[in-house]
């Protein structure tokens, strides 16, 4: 028979082992090296105290947009995969598995339908963890089909923006989205009604040259990198130093490019105050 001693020796050796704190409690902010807890991140919406707009996902994006945290998801269209059987250091097919994997959505963008302060609303939002919401035919696609719910259902097309720029493993394929979602844009103009564009970080590349810098109203959050070519880039071709904040929000905003800059806490109020108008 097991003495009294060896009946609780588990329960003590448990207690005495050392508690591990998980690392998604925590979260580093990039500009100070603070660690921040979570918790207080995400009722911040993922705004660190030092004013940085950290990246977040369709699904953070959707529930501080819509009314009551609830929105109709609307499912994005398939099409044909690696068309061009391309591959670099790595296949096409993999780094799409991989980025599915990584994301749990089978490409950058995501659709949803809902009330933002009373106003029915599409919302479209891309997302950077998604190969960089870089832009390619199901993204081009998934922007068409925003687009025709919105004239559908006679709201406004919201887009949330976020890419590094085209995707160059379909070639010419991945450009061609940039007049098809111009003309998209285009039919909603004809059916007068608004489209609006929110500015995240970062908006780059092709997607900077085509639907992000087509809106009616172009709303930035703040910090936010938008830009065409990268900074590097530019001062390599014109041989000059570029200003301090260039291709940043507030930059674009002194500068006629963005039509106001906006904490992300304060952006549901402000849309809800701009749609109202817009139906008034």
């Amino acid at each position: 028979m097991n003495s009294w001693i060896d009946r609780i020796r588990p329960g003590i050796n448990k207690l005495l082992q050392k508690r591990e704190t998980p690392d998604s409690l925590w979260v580093k902010d990039p500009d100070s090296g603070e660690m921040l807890y979570r918790v207080d991140l995400e009722n911040s919406q993922w705004v660190t105290p030092s004013g940085r707009h950290m990246r977040i996902g369709p699904e953070l994006r959707f529930r501080y947009l819509f009314d009551g945290e609830s929105w109709l998801a609307i499912d994005t269209p398939k099409v044909v995969e690696d068309p061009l059987k391309f591959k670099d250091d790595k296949r096409y097919v993999d780094r799409l598995k991989d980025a599915r994997a990584k994301t749990g959505r089978d490409d950058a963008m995501a659709i949803g339908y809902g009330k933002v302060g009373g106003n029915h609303a599409v919302a479209l939002v891309q997302d950077f963890n998604f190969m960089g919401g870089s832009l390619g035919m199901a993204a081009g696609e998934s922007f068409i089909k925003a687009a025709r719910e919105a004239l559908e259902r006679k709201c406004p097309l919201i887009c949330f923006t976020a890419a590094g720029g085209a995707r160059m493993q379909e070639g010419i394929l991945s450009l061609m989205q940039m007049p098809r979602t111009t003309l998209a844009i285009d039919g909603l103009r004809r059916a007068g009604l608004p489209y609006i564009v929110i500015l995240t970080d970062p908006t780059t590349g092709g997607v900077t040259a085509s639907y992000a810098m087509l809106g009616d109203i172009h709303i930035a959050e703040p910090g936010a990198l938008i830009g065409f070519a990268g900074q590097r880039v530019i001062e390599q071709t014109i041989r000059q130093k570029l200003p301090p904040g260039f291709q940043r929000s507030e930059y674009l905003l002194e500068h006629g490019m963005v039509d106001i800059v906006v904490d992300r806490r304060e952006l549901k109020a402000t849309l809800a105050r701009i749609l109202g108008l817009l139906r008034a």
